[in-house]
C-alpha cells in the first residue's frame, strides 16, 4: 500500500521528530537492497565511478560471451537459439540493473549497443532465418532490442547520437541482412539512422 494512498499515516510520519525520521528512514533503507545501491550511487560516487561501474559491466558482459562460446554452438538448431536467447535475457538483466541504479541514459544504449553487436558477431548464424521458424522467438526478442536502442538513441542530442550511429547503423545492416529482416520490418524500424 502506498503511503499516498493512506494520507492519516503520511500526516502521522511527518509529524516525528527528525531523530525519529532517521531511524525510520535507515531501517527502512536497509530493507530495500536496490534503494541501498541507488542511494550509494547517488551519495557518495561521481562520474570517475560510473566509468568504472560501466567498464566492471561491459568485462561481466565479455566475460558472458567467454561462457557462452564455451557451450552453445554457432549452428542453426532450435536448442542453440533458444539457449542464447535465454542467456541475453540473464545479460540484459544486469543491464537493467546498472541502469536503475545509475539512471545513465549513455551507458544504457552502450551497454544494450554491445550486448547486441556481440551476439550478432559471436553467433551471427543463430540469426539467419530458420527452415522451420524454430528460431523465431531469438528473432523477435533481438528486434524489439533494437527497437528499444533505437526509442533511447532518438532522446538524444544530436551530439551525443553521434558517439553511437555508426555502431547503430552496422546492428541494422546485420538484422536486416539475417532473417530477423521480417521482424524488423514488422516494428517499423528504420534501416539506418542518420
Amino acid at each position: 500500500m502506498s503511503l499516498n494512498k493512506d494520507p492519516e499515516l503520511k500526516k502521522a510520519v511527518l509529524s516525528l521528530s527528525q531523530a525519529e525520521k532517521d531511524k525510520l528512514l535507515v531501517r527502512l533503507v536497509g530493507k530495500d537492497q536496490m534503494l541501498m545501491k541507488q542511494l550509494r550511487f547517488k551519495l557518495l560516487e561521481d562520474e570517475f565511478d560510473l566509468e568504472e561501474r560501466i567498464l566492471a559491466v561491459q568485462g561481466q558482459l565479455e566475460q558472458f560471451f567467454d561462457r557462452l562460446r564455451g557451450y552453445i554452438r554457432p549452428t542453426n538448431e532450435h536448442r542453440n537459439a533458444h539457449l542464447l536467447l535465454g542467456e541475453l535475457r540473464y545479460a540484459s538483466g544486469i543491464i537493467n540493473e546498472h541502469v536503475t541504479v545509475t539512471k545513465d541514459k549513455m551507458s544504457d544504449i552502450q551497454l544494450r549497443l554491445f550486448l547486441v553487436s556481440r551476439s550478432f558477431s559471436h553467433f551471427g548464424t543463430l540469426f539467419e532465418q530458420h527452415r522451420y521458424g524454430q528460431n523465431r522467438k531469438l528473432l523477435e526478442y533481438q528486434s524489439r532490442r533494437l527497437k528499444y536502442i533505437l526509442g533511447k538513441y532518438d532522446k538524444l542530442h544530436e551530439d551525443l547520437q553521434f558517439e553511437f550511429r555508426e555502431t547503430i547503423n552496422t546492428a541494422l545492416a546485420i538484422a536486416y541482412q539475417s532473417g530477423m529482416a521480417p521482424y524488423m520490418q514488422a516494428l517499423g524500424l528504420p534501416r539506418e539512422v542518420d
